[in-house]
């Protein structure tokens, strides 16, 4: 890559648990490897601009709701290398624009609101045709930014993990599935993934999972029971548990994601669901950035 994002080395912290459970409790803070770009999103984002830059493409165009994460780092990475960047929004422009919105406009993102109905064909040929005659010639991002070049760096990010702590489990959240595929792809078969969704009725991330990989070993299952009522949904119970864990260990978590997963993965340590004995390290994924438009479901 003629420029690349610059990525900050991320420390791994241990949870000393209350309650002896016979596991080993661990935290990469992934949300500390970018100010902007961070978590995983760099990883997803890492070969996408890599091959943006390759195809010589000047502009990126992706896709996201009202409070994406991932239009927010696209915004900041494509800042960040000289790149123009667009974001087709999905749903009507409000004013003023949150604070997701407004930094991804501060970044030199272009907004393009289009309706819910317009947006369910983000992935049709005909679809991406009629975006590039209307923006010319962009290096198309899908929403997430999941694609095969994200499973690459995810998966290039599976391998350091292995080499840097040694675990048994890996948790982690899901949205649309992209990281969790490149964890299954780069990760050893000995371990075992349990990635949290953060969709009600998420099962179908299943599938969408099997299409980015291929014929694995390894054991990974997604666990749907710690939505919280869906995507984007919080309640009084969650944000008494992220105060909690913000406290007790200094750790901030994001309502969308990390908080919902880390939920789950307490209530299976108290389950006795890991083997005794067993390492779990936590994936801290990033998105705290999404925390000021916390609002209750």
């Amino acid at each position: 890559m003629s420029h690349s994002l610059t990525y900050s080395a991320t420390p791994v912290i241990e949870l000393n648990l209350e309650r002896k459970d016979g596991v080993r409790l661990l935290v990469k803070r992934e949300d500390l490897n970018h100010p902007f770009v961070s978590g995983n999103k760099w990883w997803k984002l890492k070969y996408n601009l890599e091959e943006a830059q390759r195809e010589r493409h000047k502009a990126l165009l992706t896709f996201g709701g009202a409070y994406s994460n991932h239009l927010y780092a696209t915004a900041a990475a494509a800042h960040e290398l000289g790149m123009k960047s667009i974001g087709i929004v999905r749903g009507e422009r409000t004013e003023p624009l949150n604070h997701i919105l407004s930094f991804a406009e501060a970044r030199g993102m272009k907004l393009h609101f289009i309706s819910r109905e317009a947006y369910r064909e983000k992935k049709e040929p005909e679809f991406l045709r009629s975006l590039r005659n209307q923006f010319g010639e962009v290096y198309i991002i899908p929403e997430g930014g999941t694609n095969e070049f994200a499973v690459r760096g995810c998966a290039e990010f599976a391998k350091t993990l292995e080499q840097e702590i040694d675990f048994d489990y890996l948790c982690l959240p899901i949205g649309t599935g992209g990281t969790i595929a490149g964890m299954i792809e780069g990760l050893s078969s000995d371990k075992k993934i349990v990635g949290f969704s953060s969709l009600k009725g998420g099962d179908f991330l299943i599938n969408e999972i099997r299409s980015l990989i291929s014929d694995t070993q390894l054991e990974w299952q997604v666990n749907t029971d710690y939505h919280f009522g869906g995507y984007g949904k919080i309640s009084d119970e969650l944000l008494a548990f992220m105060e909690d864990m913000k406290m007790n260990y200094q750790l901030p978590l994001d309502q969308v994601y990390t908080a919902k997963m880390m939920t789950g993965v307490f209530d299976l340590i108290g389950q006795n669901y890991f083997e005794y004995g067993s390492t779990i390290l936590v994936l801290h994924t990033g998105g705290l950035q999404g925390n000021g438009s916390i609002h209750k479901s």
